[in-house]
């Protein structure tokens, strides 16, 4: 199976307005605009969406998750997720990613056909709770019922290529009913393997780097980052060159 260059799109996930221009920059397709990566990503501001989709001329789909943590949410926390779907629309996003399950593993259809009904005409992807649920296979079919656009996996695995062959049976299945993008882990050594052997259309990586920040003095008995081991004084930011060589990939 070989990499079809025609219909290949690379997602950039990004946690900043800065990485997402530098993305834009690169020549990336879409973003998937998020804020706090160390707990997996959450909704950005309402500022940051909007000088985002002020700065680039690319599709943004928005992360919509209220809080870290596991994904089976209170009423309030649904509805918070509904609000900032509007949000998102009245920006000017493309679409939207959210991902919602039930107590039991199971997805939670009945709120995630809601939450595509409000995202329209945005699209929405479900993301990695996916990974999370009890069976791939029937979290699947109900969100091919619910209507989501696309699927953001790693095949069950913590990295995509530790969940290859999974990756690859979900896009057999899924056919042309719902578009499964690899994600968690891609990188520029693994990327055409990944393509080739899970024949997926879309790809989904953060091509992560650190640039120092500008602070000349640095504390060195206080961190913001905690127990998280997040660096004070640099930032997050894709690595611009890394983006450049995988595009040639598949140009």
């Amino acid at each position: 199976m070989g990499v079809n260059i025609h219909i290949m799109i690379i997602e950039i996930a990004v946690f900043n307005l800065e990485s997402a221009i530098i993305s834009f920059n690169a020549g990336a397709q879409r973003i998937e605009l998020c804020s706090a990566p160390a707990g997996g990503g959450l909704t950005p501001s309402d500022a940051t969406m909007r000088l985002a989709r002020k700065y680039l001329k690319i599709p943004i789909h928005v992360m919509i998750r209220p809080r870290e943590g596991d994904f089976c949410y209170t009423e309030k926390e649904f509805e918070t997720m509904l609000l900032d779907v509007e949000a998102a629309k009245v920006v000017g996003m493309e679409g939207v990613v959210a991902g919602i399950l039930n107590a039991d593993g199971s997805v939670d259809e009945a709120r995630t056909a809601l939450l595509v009904d409000t995202a329209a005409p945005m699209n929405v992807t479900f993301h990695r709770a996916f990974d999370m649920a009890k069976n791939h296979d029937e979290a699947l079919e109900a969100l091919i019922n619910a209507g989501c656009k696309r699927i953001l996996t790693s095949g069950g695995k913590q990295t995509a290529p530790l969940g290859i062959e999974k990756l690859a049976s979900l896009v057999q299945k899924a056919g042309n009913r719902i578009s499964i993008m690899p994600g968690s882990g891609i990188n520029l050594s693994n990327i055409k393997n990944i393509a080739e052997t899970t024949g997926a259309k879309e790809l989904h990586l953060s091509a992560r780097s650190f640039l120092p920040g500008k602070m000349k003095f640095k504390q060195a008995v206080v961190s913001m980052g905690g127990a998280f081991f997040i660096p004070d004084y640099e930032l997050q930011v894709p690595d611009e060159n890394a983006i450049k060589k995988i595009l040639e990939i598949f140009s």
